[in-house]
């Protein structure tokens, strides 16, 4: 994806800053991404849900709220009535530049603020909560023993994630007074809510009861053993595949220019992260893979390797074509499936290998049939897998032609 640094006013004037995570190809949609409490648009889990839609061709703006991150302003003045209006004003700038956004993304605190938002923003189709809180009241827990000093003496500095803060009295009423039971049921957008029955800052309880008030239609699904930040990649990964896949259903996704050139479309694939090698694949704008390398390679083993992926390609279609010459034929094939290995072998070890090389890749192929199949019949299939495109394609001589994209 390509990432540009922006900024625009917030709802209380301040500069709030922001990264906007556009696609590789054409923009099909857009979406706002809002964090949780206290964190920043810059949290892994963040970055990763807005690789994962850019991938599919969906700009993403992430921001920092009022007084935190890079943004501008002082966080003792906000509360929870100013992020939605720093959201809102997300969603404003976002249509200004021709990229109205059509979903929004909201994680902890954030979720409870794209709830709120949801029914002012025009053209929406789908939310997403992550950990939400269903009464943005619950925060207040975070502040334990100071909620006293806080009535008390009107402000108290807190803790929070290693940070001190300045929580003020006006965001204690704030948040007393908001409320998600009017939104709710008004989102006129499709919901996936997400959340961790495990999650030990903001309770499963909160997510039933944003699934119960809210209208159809409407998804939840279980993060398991996740923790409420998502801090492990494996949890982030999960819910980034959870969202694009969802999203993709609601959204008015534009179509993507078909070049005569590539009949079958474009397979494009990016790097989800520099440090890594884990890629995001999006074959044709419609359908989204993932390939990484183990962990012993210095890969997360998020996703089969490049070679696994050949191998997938070589399996499907010899399965196709087995199917496709046994319905031709009349062969009552009830089932089929291919088993694929890769591996590389000194020439010696292969006599239909070219003796020039010392090494060559060897695809191992273990075809399954069942059906009521004579032996004239299996013979006969066992034949045609040879005659697969992609067999063809590998056994023989491929021209791979490469160009630098312009800027």
């Amino acid at each position: 994806m390509k990432t540009e640094r922006i900024s625009f006013p917030g709802a209380t004037g301040a500069i709030l800053a922001a990264r906007l995570d556009r696609p590789e190809g054409p923009v099909r949609a857009a979406a706002v991404l809002a964090h949780c409490f206290t964190c920043s648009k810059d949290i892994a889990a963040a970055r990763r849900i807005s690789g994962r839609l850019a991938a599919l061709g969906i700009a993403v703006l992430r921001f920092d709220f009022t007084g935190l991150g890079h943004s501008g302003g002082e966080f003792a003045n906000t509360n929870f009535s100013s992020n939605v209006g720093d959201l809102l004003a997300a969603t404003r700038w976002m249509a200004g530049q021709g990229l109205a956004p059509q979903l929004l993304i909201g994680h902890s605190l954030g979720g409870a603020a794209v709830l709120k938002a949801a029914p002012q923003v025009p053209g929406l189709r789908a939310v997403v909560s992550i950990g939400a809180p269903s009464d943005p009241a619950h925060v207040a827990h975070n502040f334990g023993g100071k909620l006293d000093e806080i009535r008390a003496k009107g402000e108290a500095v807190v803790t929070l994630a290693g940070r001190d803060l300045t929580i003020r009295r006006q965001f204690l009423d704030d948040i007393s007074a908001a409320s998600l039971t009017d939104a709710l049921p008004r989102l006129g957008a499709a919901l996936l809510v997400l959340h961790a029955p495990r999650d030990s800052v903001v309770g499963i309880e909160n997510a039933q009861a944003i699934f119960v008030a809210a209208k159809h239609p409407k998804s939840f699904v279980s993060l398991d053993d996740a923790d409420h930040l998502l801090t492990r990649e494996a949890d982030a990964e999960y819910v980034a595949d959870l969202i694009s896949s969802w999203s993709s259903r609601y959204l008015d996704l534009a179509p993507e220019h078909m070049r005569p050139e590539a009949p079958e479309g474009v397979v494009r694939v990016a790097e989800a992260e520099a440090s890594g090698f884990r890629q995001d694949i999006t074959v044709n704008n419609r359908h989204q893979l993932v390939a990484d390398e183990p962990v012993e390679m210095g890969g997360t083993d998020l996703g089969p390797s490049p070679y696994q992926l050949l191998s997938a390609a070589l399996g499907a279609c010899t399965a196709m074509t087995i199917r496709l010459y046994a319905r031709r034929k009349g062969i009552p094939l009830a089932h089929v499936a291919c088993d694929v290995t890769h591996d590389r072998c000194h020439t010696e070890d292969c006599e239909e290998c070219d003796k020039a090389q010392s090494k060559v890749d060897v695809f191992n192929r273990t075809i399954h049939l069942r059906g009521d199949l004579s032996e004239d019949q299996r013979a006969a299939l066992l034949a045609i897998a040879d005659k697969c495109p992609v067999h063809k394609t590998l056994h023989g001589q491929a021209i791979i032609r490469s160009a630098l994209a312009g800027d």
